[in-house]
């Protein structure tokens, strides 16, 4: 017996909240059910898919991986059969919100050319929070959203979507003569006398600061700047800074991963069922995808770590 996509949507919700009581209650169910459930569907993977921690459950290595895989189903599962009175094609301009990510040029070039029927215009939004509400709200119409694992951001009712990559690593950028700036890797937990840039757009500062005392330390962030500011703060030696593993280094600075992953994120496209049609919803959701493959190669330690992980890339 195979799998169900209610079990699939029960791994999600233990796995988003970090709880299995809360997870439970979001599904309306009581805890010893949900419990038996996850027993069963253990059994079903031939394997433990969750341990229990300080604070509730972190997923396993097998646990990662499903979670990882189910996401990509039940996105594709709720934009198949989620939202039903689809508006009729418009010629009105599109407008699409961006996350501030290294692939900005690619999606221009994407959107432009993969036959959306509609001229679009691009919006940069460094802040996840800010694009979602944007969404909410009616100013965009469709948006590229990066949000860092345990900082959801709501969409709203009017706003459907669909995970793209379901799990990336934040790394960590560097000046080139910074101490660090050699390793293949270097561990959070070795940062704690670091200056830091404030975190972009896409992780809250208490996502951040959460992950830094895990490690051991409370962070000094000295600097807030956009993503411009920041790369010169970096290479003149004042502060460090998380960056999307994609990032292409300036002179003067190298990019490198945090061992473990303690920080990861996600991609979704999102958008407005009364403003796309299906079809022009799965064209940009292609287009995107394309658009974020076009940079994986940008460095080859996220190139190593995204072959290794097969289980993260976009359903084509």
């Amino acid at each position: 017996m195979g799998i169900e996509i209610r079990q699939l949507r029960m791994v999600c919700a233990i796995a988003e909240r970090g709880s299995i009581t809360r997870a439970a209650a979001d599904l309306e169910l009581t805890q010893p059910a949900l419990s038996k459930q996850l027993q069963g569907i253990e059994e079903l993977l031939g394997g433990t898919l969750f341990v229990r921690s300080r604070t509730g459950v972190v997923p396993t290595e097998l646990g990662r991986r499903t979670v990882d895989r189910a996401r990509i189903v039940l996105s594709e599962v709720d934009s198949l059969f989620g939202t039903p009175g689809r508006p009729l094609p418009s010629t009105e301009p599109l407008h699409l919100g961006c996350a501030d990510l290294a692939c900005v040029p690619s999606v221009a070039d994407r959107v432009q050319d993969d036959r959306l029927g509609r001229a679009v215009v691009l919006h940069v939004e460094p802040s996840a929070a800010a694009l979602a509400d944007a969404l909410a709200q009616g100013r965009f119409d469709a948006g590229l959203l990066a949000t860092t694992e345990g900082d959801e951001v709501p969409l709203g009712r009017a706003v459907t979507s669909r995970v793209l990559v379901p799990r990336f690593p934040w790394f960590v950028a560097l000046a080139a003569d910074h101490w660090a700036a050699g390793r293949e890797h270097v561990r959070l937990a070795e940062l704690g006398e670091e200056s830091w840039i404030g975190p972009p757009g896409a992780v809250s500062a208490e996502v951040f600061r959460a992950a830094c005392l895990k490690a051991g330390f409370d962070p000094r962030i000295r600097f807030r700047a956009p993503s411009g500011g920041a790369w010169e703060l970096v290479t003149r030696g004042h502060g460090i800074r998380l960056v999307e593993p994609t990032a292409t280094a300036p002179a003067g600075a190298v990019v490198r991963p945090l061992a473990g992953d303690p920080l990861t994120a996600r991609l979704a496209v999102a958008w407005r069922p009364d403003r796309l049609t299906a079809a022009q919803a799965d064209l940009l959701h292609h287009a995107l995808a394309q658009a974020h493959l076009a940079h994986v190669a940008d460095n080859p330690a996220f190139l190593r770590w995204w072959q290794s992980h097969p289980e993260v890339h976009p359903v084509r």
